[in-house]
Protein backbone atom coordinates (compact mmCIF):
# COMPACT_ATOMS: atom_id res chain seq x y z
CA UNK A 1 0.00 0.00 0.00
CA UNK A 2 1.06 3.31 -0.64
CA UNK A 3 1.17 4.30 3.04
CA UNK A 4 4.23 2.03 3.47
CA UNK A 5 6.62 4.13 1.23
CA UNK A 6 5.59 6.94 3.32
CA UNK A 7 6.59 4.89 6.63
CA UNK A 8 10.07 3.97 4.71
CA UNK A 9 10.81 7.46 4.03
CA UNK A 10 9.81 9.12 7.11
CA UNK A 11 12.70 6.37 9.06
CA UNK A 12 9.96 4.05 10.02
CA UNK A 13 9.57 0.44 9.63
CA UNK A 14 7.36 -2.68 10.22
CA UNK A 15 10.01 -4.39 11.79
CA UNK A 16 13.93 -4.34 12.49
CA UNK A 17 16.75 -6.78 11.31
CA UNK A 18 15.61 -8.73 14.21
CA UNK A 19 11.60 -9.65 13.29
CA UNK A 20 10.52 -7.21 16.43
CA UNK A 21 7.61 -4.95 15.43
CA UNK A 22 8.31 -1.38 15.18
CA UNK A 23 4.93 -0.26 14.25
CA UNK A 24 4.81 2.18 17.04
CA UNK A 25 8.42 3.50 16.46
CA UNK A 26 8.08 7.39 17.17
CA UNK A 27 8.99 7.54 12.92
CA UNK A 28 6.82 5.00 12.16
CA UNK A 29 3.84 7.35 14.26
CA UNK A 30 4.74 10.14 12.28
CA UNK A 31 4.60 9.28 9.03
CA UNK A 32 0.79 7.62 10.15
CA UNK A 33 0.00 10.59 11.49
CA UNK A 34 1.23 12.91 8.59
CA UNK A 35 -0.49 10.04 5.70
CA UNK A 36 -3.68 9.99 8.31
CA UNK A 37 -3.91 14.18 8.37
CA UNK A 38 -3.40 14.35 4.71
CA UNK A 39 -6.07 12.32 3.66
CA UNK A 40 -8.68 13.78 6.20
CA UNK A 41 -8.01 17.58 5.36
CA UNK A 42 -7.34 16.81 1.52
CA UNK A 43 -8.13 12.98 0.27
CA UNK A 44 -11.64 11.66 -0.84
CA UNK A 45 -14.95 11.04 1.16
CA UNK A 46 -14.36 7.73 2.26
CA UNK A 47 -11.15 6.63 1.61
CA UNK A 48 -11.16 3.61 2.79
CA UNK A 49 -13.89 2.68 0.09
CA UNK A 50 -11.43 4.00 -2.93
CA UNK A 51 -9.49 1.44 -4.44
CA UNK A 52 -7.21 1.54 -7.41
CA UNK A 53 -10.32 1.59 -9.71
CA UNK A 54 -12.37 4.38 -7.87
CA UNK A 55 -9.48 6.41 -8.03
CA UNK A 56 -8.38 5.59 -11.86
CA UNK A 57 -11.85 6.30 -12.24
CA UNK A 58 -12.05 9.77 -9.98
CA UNK A 59 -8.94 11.21 -12.03
CA UNK A 60 -10.03 10.26 -15.41
CA UNK A 61 -13.38 12.25 -14.79
CA UNK A 62 -11.41 15.04 -13.61
CA UNK A 63 -12.57 15.18 -10.12
CA UNK A 64 -9.55 14.81 -8.59
CA UNK A 65 -6.09 17.32 -8.50
CA UNK A 66 -3.69 14.67 -7.39
CA UNK A 67 -3.01 11.27 -7.41
CA UNK A 68 -0.15 9.20 -5.88
CA UNK A 69 -0.41 5.04 -7.39
CA UNK A 70 1.77 3.49 -9.32
CA UNK A 71 3.24 4.26 -12.91
CA UNK A 72 1.52 1.69 -14.57
CA UNK A 73 -1.50 3.95 -14.53
CA UNK A 74 -0.40 6.43 -16.31
CA UNK A 75 -1.29 5.39 -19.75
CA UNK A 76 -4.92 4.83 -18.35
CA UNK A 77 -4.64 8.49 -17.86
CA UNK A 78 -3.45 9.87 -21.19
CA UNK A 79 -5.82 8.00 -23.54
CA UNK A 80 -7.90 10.35 -24.52
CA UNK A 81 -10.87 8.26 -25.41
CA UNK A 82 -11.53 7.14 -21.93
CA UNK A 83 -9.97 10.06 -20.10
CA UNK A 84 -11.02 13.24 -19.68
CA UNK A 85 -7.88 14.90 -18.00
CA UNK A 86 -5.59 13.40 -21.16
CA UNK A 87 -2.87 15.74 -21.84
CA UNK A 88 -3.42 17.67 -19.08
CA UNK A 89 -1.49 16.35 -16.16
CA UNK A 90 2.17 16.59 -14.61
CA UNK A 91 4.29 13.97 -13.42
CA UNK A 92 6.39 13.90 -10.40
CA UNK A 93 7.99 11.37 -7.29
CA UNK A 94 6.70 11.05 -4.47
CA UNK A 95 8.37 13.73 -1.52
CA UNK A 96 10.99 12.02 0.87
CA UNK A 97 12.37 13.03 4.23
CA UNK A 98 14.99 10.82 4.96
CA UNK A 99 15.38 8.83 2.33
CA UNK A 100 16.61 9.39 -1.67
CA UNK A 101 13.28 8.46 -3.10
CA UNK A 102 9.88 7.01 -2.12
CA UNK A 103 8.39 5.10 -4.23
CA UNK A 104 7.61 1.07 -4.78
CA UNK A 105 8.47 -2.13 -7.39
CA UNK A 106 6.17 -4.41 -8.04
CA UNK A 107 5.84 -6.97 -10.54
CA UNK A 108 3.94 -8.38 -13.42
CA UNK A 109 3.51 -12.27 -13.20
CA UNK A 110 2.23 -15.17 -15.03
CA UNK A 111 2.16 -18.62 -14.25
CA UNK A 112 1.10 -21.97 -15.10
CA UNK A 113 -0.58 -24.39 -12.59
CA UNK A 114 0.49 -28.03 -12.08
CA UNK A 115 -3.13 -28.67 -12.82
CA UNK A 116 -2.82 -27.58 -16.63
CA UNK A 117 -3.80 -29.90 -19.44
CA UNK A 118 -2.39 -27.79 -21.81
CA UNK A 119 1.03 -26.78 -20.62
CA UNK A 120 2.98 -26.06 -23.41
CA UNK A 121 0.06 -24.18 -25.24
CA UNK A 122 -0.05 -22.20 -22.09
CA UNK A 123 3.94 -21.64 -22.03
CA UNK A 124 3.61 -20.23 -25.53
CA UNK A 125 0.89 -18.27 -24.69
CA UNK A 126 3.09 -16.56 -21.76
CA UNK A 127 6.59 -17.02 -24.08
CA UNK A 128 4.67 -14.64 -26.65
CA UNK A 129 2.73 -12.41 -24.12
CA UNK A 130 5.98 -11.64 -22.50
CA UNK A 131 8.08 -10.76 -25.95
CA UNK A 132 9.45 -7.80 -27.49
CA UNK A 133 6.30 -8.20 -30.13
CA UNK A 134 3.89 -8.40 -28.11
CA UNK A 135 3.89 -4.62 -27.07
CA UNK A 136 4.77 -3.68 -30.52
CA UNK A 137 1.26 -5.48 -31.62
CA UNK A 138 -0.56 -3.89 -29.21
CA UNK A 139 0.41 -0.55 -29.95
CA UNK A 140 -0.20 -0.91 -33.36
CA UNK A 141 -3.93 -2.14 -33.06
CA UNK A 142 -4.57 -0.95 -29.90
CA UNK A 143 -3.28 2.38 -29.37
CA UNK A 144 0.61 2.87 -28.15
CA UNK A 145 -0.38 5.34 -24.87
CA UNK A 146 -2.65 1.78 -23.67
CA UNK A 147 0.80 -0.53 -23.87
CA UNK A 148 1.14 -2.44 -20.96
CA UNK A 149 4.27 -0.69 -19.33
CA UNK A 150 7.17 -1.81 -16.98
CA UNK A 151 7.31 -5.44 -18.65
CA UNK A 152 10.52 -5.04 -20.63
CA UNK A 153 13.06 -2.39 -21.07
CA UNK A 154 12.99 -2.35 -24.63
CA UNK A 155 9.37 -0.74 -24.80
CA UNK A 156 10.69 2.34 -23.71
CA UNK A 157 12.81 2.39 -26.76
CA UNK A 158 10.56 1.99 -29.61
CA UNK A 159 10.07 5.63 -30.96
CA UNK A 160 6.26 5.51 -31.05
CA UNK A 161 6.18 5.00 -27.51
CA UNK A 162 8.30 7.09 -26.69
CA UNK A 163 6.12 9.64 -28.66
CA UNK A 164 3.22 8.57 -27.50
CA UNK A 165 4.09 8.54 -23.45
CA UNK A 166 6.09 11.59 -23.50
CA UNK A 167 4.42 13.14 -20.64
CA UNK A 168 5.41 10.10 -17.77
CA UNK A 169 7.75 7.83 -19.84
CA UNK A 170 10.94 9.36 -18.62
CA UNK A 171 9.57 9.92 -15.25
CA UNK A 172 8.35 5.80 -14.66
CA UNK A 173 12.30 4.87 -15.86
CA UNK A 174 13.43 7.15 -13.25
CA UNK A 175 11.19 5.76 -10.72
CA UNK A 176 12.20 2.40 -11.75
CA UNK A 177 15.74 3.32 -11.36
CA UNK A 178 15.45 4.84 -8.08
CA UNK A 179 13.95 2.00 -6.28
CA UNK A 180 16.02 0.05 -3.96
CA UNK A 181 14.62 -3.50 -3.30
CA UNK A 182 17.51 -4.54 -0.51
CA UNK A 183 17.55 -1.57 1.20
CA UNK A 184 14.33 0.79 0.53
CA UNK A 185 14.39 2.27 4.22
CA UNK A 186 16.49 3.96 6.54
CA UNK A 187 17.38 1.03 8.58
CA UNK A 188 18.14 -2.69 7.13
CA UNK A 189 15.18 -5.67 7.08
CA UNK A 190 15.48 -9.43 6.80
CA UNK A 191 13.30 -9.52 3.57
CA UNK A 192 13.45 -8.17 0.35
CA UNK A 193 11.13 -5.53 -0.80
CA UNK A 194 9.72 -2.45 0.46
CA UNK A 195 5.65 -2.15 -0.22
CA UNK A 196 5.63 -5.24 1.40
CA UNK A 197 6.71 -7.83 3.94
CA UNK A 198 7.64 -10.76 2.15
CA UNK A 199 5.72 -13.37 3.75
CA UNK A 200 3.40 -15.32 3.53
CA UNK A 201 0.98 -14.11 6.80
CA UNK A 202 1.89 -10.46 5.12
CA UNK A 203 -1.58 -10.55 2.75
CA UNK A 204 -3.52 -11.01 6.11
CA UNK A 205 -1.61 -8.70 8.70
CA UNK A 206 -1.57 -5.90 6.12
CA UNK A 207 -5.33 -6.08 6.16
CA UNK A 208 -5.57 -6.07 9.49
CA UNK A 209 -3.62 -3.23 10.51
CA UNK A 210 -4.69 -1.51 7.02
CA UNK A 211 -8.49 -1.87 8.77
CA UNK A 212 -6.86 -0.37 11.94
CA UNK A 213 -5.57 2.92 10.50
CA UNK A 214 -8.94 3.15 8.54
CA UNK A 215 -10.91 3.18 11.51
CA UNK A 216 -7.89 6.19 12.69
CA UNK A 217 -8.94 8.41 9.47
CA UNK A 218 -12.59 7.42 9.85
CA UNK A 219 -11.88 9.05 13.39
CA UNK A 220 -13.35 6.08 15.34
CA UNK A 221 -9.95 5.66 17.26
CA UNK A 222 -6.89 7.67 17.09
CA UNK A 223 -3.19 6.59 15.43
CA UNK A 224 -1.55 6.05 18.29
CA UNK A 225 -4.33 3.22 19.54
CA UNK A 226 -4.61 2.29 15.52
CA UNK A 227 -0.80 1.24 15.98
CA UNK A 228 -1.09 -0.37 19.41
CA UNK A 229 -3.07 -2.58 18.13
CA UNK A 230 -1.33 -3.35 14.47
CA UNK A 231 2.09 -4.06 17.13
CA UNK A 232 0.34 -6.92 18.56
CA UNK A 233 -1.06 -8.19 15.28
CA UNK A 234 3.05 -8.37 14.32
CA UNK A 235 3.84 -9.17 16.95
CA UNK A 236 1.62 -12.20 16.90
CA UNK A 237 2.71 -13.09 13.32
CA UNK A 238 6.72 -13.65 13.84
CA UNK A 239 5.88 -15.22 17.08
CA UNK A 240 3.41 -17.94 15.38
CA UNK A 241 5.88 -18.37 12.16
CA UNK A 242 9.08 -18.98 14.59
CA UNK A 243 10.87 -15.82 12.75
CA UNK A 244 12.02 -14.52 15.84
CA UNK A 245 14.14 -18.02 15.92
CA UNK A 246 15.67 -17.40 12.99
CA UNK A 247 18.13 -14.98 15.05
CA UNK A 248 15.55 -12.76 16.21
CA UNK A 249 15.94 -11.30 20.04
CA UNK A 250 12.76 -10.36 22.27
CA UNK A 251 11.89 -7.11 22.53
CA UNK A 252 11.96 -5.42 25.53
CA UNK A 253 8.71 -3.97 27.05
CA UNK A 254 9.78 -0.24 26.43
CA UNK A 255 9.85 -0.99 22.71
Amino acid sequence: MPLNTVILTFGGRWYDEHWNPRLTSPETKKAVRFYVDLVRLHGRPRPAEAGPAECLRTMRQGKAAMWYDSTALAGSLEDPNSSKVAGRLGYAPAPVVSTASSGWLWSWSLAIPVTSKNPQAAWEFVSWATSKGYPKLYGERLGWVRVPPGSRLSTYQLPKYQQATKAFVAPTLHALDAVNLVHPGVHEQPWVGMSYVGIPEYAGLGNRVSAEISAAIAGRQSVDEALARSQIFARDVVEGGGYRDQGGERESPEQ
